[in-house]
């Protein structure tokens, strides 16, 4: 039976050619003898995984890609599987994909650790399966990396527009208008970024491209965004009857509820949003929604921006909530009906991309967000400091639709190149 995971990696090792990496490749490594890669469906995870076995490792014979949602795990343990293919094939790297699948994953895991000191695991699984909160603590052995969807700059990459490396944080800040100067002059960067924000987020729009008559097929064809659309839709639906289902044990007639929560979230304004409002209009108490509410940030479909308080302690109380990225939000607004809000999709890019960036975003009553110390007003081309409600020193008003910015002026599109 083994031979059949065999085959399978091998084929898919062939079909493995994406000459264009997510912006984690550079860092990811095996240094650990346990690794983990979380992140979202959709992300890329066994793209990248599979990138890595064909363009990293030396001997790809000693190495396995399996997936564990395969049926023989419903009547073979995994460290069975280990076990054969360690001693007849001599296989010394497992990658085991969709880990959140097996149910006694983490046991086993660590058994695996323990019982052979020359074999190294990668494993890759939902947003939700956080190893520092396993059972066992595999997270003392092994390093866990975290994927996020396609940041502007990769969308641009991968799309064949423009390589560009990703932009420091502090950079941007302090040499905006050098940075400004060179982005700026890209041709249709503006459109681009439109497009981005509907479609560009998650790595399989490139499986979504209609055929062009064009000569330069990667810069001038189209996506198909229906099917784009479904796709991601399909996203959700398995993220809310298989993961959260299985993974939180939550009852099977109350899972509609999640889809209900998505939906309300993307017809009200995010400052308008509250537990208590969600609670009313859901049927829900406000213990259960608090749950729900973070289970949906857990797993990528939502984001939770909590207040910065003075002193050490923060706020634990949410002051304000997103869909987790525009593409999810601009598909969900479509499938009910309603018209999209551009102020949403503004603050929903910049949320985004600054906690995919790895930095620590807040809810600001001086201006929208904090960010490390700097405080950042999102807008349109006509947002002024008369709006800001204080003119601070390191404060910065972040604008859509304009490709220069003035003195603490930043382009919103630029902060897609964070990572």
């Amino acid at each position: 039976m083994v031979e059949r995971f065999i085959a399978t990696y091998q084929r898919l090792l062939r079909s493995t050619d994406y000459e264009t990496r997510r912006y984690l490749y550079k860092d990811f490594n095996l240094n650990s003898r346990v690794t983990g890669l979380i992140g979202p469906r959709g992300t890329g995870k066994t793209t990248l995984l599979l990138q890595y076995i064909k363009n990293e490792l030396d001997d790809v014979d000693k190495c396995i890609y399996a997936s564990m949602d395969s049926v023989y795990f419903s009547h073979s343990s995994l460290v069975e599987f280990v076990d054969e293919l360690y001693e007849v094939y001599g296989i010394r790297y497992f990658f085991l994909d969709e880990i959140h699948k097996y149910s006694n994953w983490n046991q086993e895991l660590k058994n695996i650790y323990d019982s052979y000191p020359d074999v190294k695991v990668v494993f890759s699984g939902s947003s939700s399966i956080d190893l520092v909160k396993g059972a066992y603590d595999l997270s003392r052995r092994g390093v866990i990396y975290r994927l996020a969807g396609l940041s502007f700059r990769e969308y641009l990459d991968f799309r064949g527009i423009i390589k560009y490396e990703a932009i420091e944080y502090e950079d941007l800040l302090k040499n905006s208008k050098s940075i400004q100067a060179e982005l700026g002059s890209v041709d249709r960067i503006r459109g681009h970024f439109k497009d981005y924000l509907s479609f560009g987020y998650f790595p399989f729009f490139l499986d979504s491209v209609l055929p062009s008559a064009t000569d330069d097929i990667q810069i001038e064809s189209k996506i198909d965004t229906f099917v784009y659309s479904g796709k991601l839709f399909r996203i959700i639906e398995k993220t809310i009857y298989e993961d959260i289902s299985n993974y939180y044990k939550i009852k099977t007639e109350n899972l509609d509820y999640f889809k209900r929560i998505l939906a309300y979230i993307a017809t009200i304004p995010p400052g308008e949003l509250s537990r208590n409002n969600i609670a009313k209009n859901i049927g829900l108490d406000n213990k259960t929604i608090r749950n729900y509410l973070n289970i949906l940030q857990d797993t990528g479909l939502l984001a939770l921006i909590a207040s910065k308080k003075a002193g050490s302690n923060l706020l634990k109380q949410t002051e304000k909530i997103y869909l987790d990225n525009s593409n999810l939000y601009q598909a969900v607004i479509n499938e009910i009906g309603y018209s999209s809000s551009v102020g949403s999709i503004r603050e929903i890019f910049f949320v985004n991309m600054i906690r995919n960036s790895g930095r620590q975003l807040f809810y600001s009553h001086t201006g929208d967000f904090e960010v490390e110390g700097s405080v950042f007003e999102i807008g349109g081309r006509g947002k002024s400091w008369k709006q800001m409600r204080e003119k601070l020193s390191n404060g910065y008003l972040v604008k859509d639709d304009i490709l220069y910015g003035g003195n603490h002026e930043i382009p919103l599109y630029l902060f897609g190149f964070l990572y």
